[in-house]
């Protein structure tokens, strides 16, 4: 791997990532690196201007910080095939980055020139709001295109998941969606929202609503109704390539909102949707491990069979 260029991207509210990525900076630029430095936040996005002002795209992007983090690098940075170094400084679960004691020593960006590493290709969703009244989808029925930036409200990418939630707590907590998947309505669901969800987010917000676990070389999407008022609405997994379009039904103070990867996007009316696909490009992310174990990952970071992890291997 080249660093000619590097960006190192930080948690905006961490002391702790701030001193590492000077210490980082530093590391690099002796290496012969150009590097720049920003802070990332749930209220401070570097991104938009790195990408106005720098001619060239960086070598690597080098993020400090949380998952929180590393999805918001991904989802600016995966369009353009940036290689992602997560690292955990100042985070909590951490699930996609590395322990910080990678950074001990400046080894690591010899191991990166030296090509000692991996590369993991994260699918990702890319959701488009359709504001369009009837009349006008009867006039142009085309369905919607992907566009190769996320450039405005209506398009919005995640790492993680997309999901849907009543916009206003103070009518009623729930809220009732119809779900369309490649052209055939399979549900009308009345819970408190639907999670749209790829295999790296199905240890998230969808695990947490009942889904499953699906290991990130898969790709494939989950579809995990949240709190259903129906015993008939469970969790599916639809391929990839599946078209899903999600209808708000109901009066017009029955408003939705679509939120990505934790973050608000944007508010649907009923007679809107949101149509969601997988993004035709993938998050490129820098595996350091040597011998890298999902399953170990998640028995760690989630408390999954502790006692399992303890025990000695059989000899079957």
């Amino acid at each position: 791997m080249r660093l000619d260029r590097v960006w190192v991207i930080y948690r905006a509210d961490s002391q702790p990532a701030q001193r590492e990525a000077r210490q980082c900076a530093k590391e690099l630029k002796a290496f012969g690196s150009e590097v720049t430095t920003a802070m990332s936040g749930a209220r401070v996005n570097p991104f938009p201007g790195l990408l106005a002002t720098h001619e060239q795209l960086p070598d690597l992007a080098v993020v400090l910080g949380g998952d929180g983090t590393v999805l918001g690098a991904a989802r600016h940075l995966a369009v353009y095939d940036i290689p992602i170094l997560s690292i955990n400084v100042g985070g909590h679960l951490g699930f996609l980055t590395h322990d910080r004691r990678v950074l001990r020593g400046n080894e690591i960006w010899q191991r990166l020139v030296n090509d000692q590493y991996a590369m993991e290709r994260r699918m990702m969703l890319q959701a488009m709001v359709d504001r369009r009244s009837a009349e006008e989808r009867a006039n142009a029925p085309a369905p919607l295109q992907q566009p190769d930036l996320e450039d405005d409200e209506e398009h919005h990418w995640a790492l993680n998941d997309f999901y849907l939630r009543a916009y206003r707590d103070e009518i009623s907590p729930t809220c009732t969606l119809e779900l369309e998947i490649d052209g055939e309505v399979v549900d009308q669901i009345r819970g408190d929202g639907l999670i749209l969800s790829t295999p790296t987010g199905s240890t998230g917000y969808a695990l947490a609503a009942g889904g499953p676990i699906l290991h990130p070389g898969i790709d494939a999407i989950v579809v995990a109704p949240i709190c259903p008022m129906s015993l008939s609405s469970r969790t599916v997994v639809v391929p990839p390539r599946a078209r899903l379009v999600i209808w708000p039904l109901g009066a017009g103070d029955h408003r939705v909102k679509l939120w990505k990867d934790g973050v608000g996007c944007t508010v649907l009316e009923p007679g809107e949707c949101c149509v969601v696909q997988q993004a035709r490009h993938h998050a490129q992310m820098v595996q350091l491990n040597q011998s890298p174990s999902y399953y170990r990952t998640v028995a760690s970071k989630l408390h999954w069979a502790g006692s399992l992890m303890a025990a000695q291997p059989s000899h079957n």
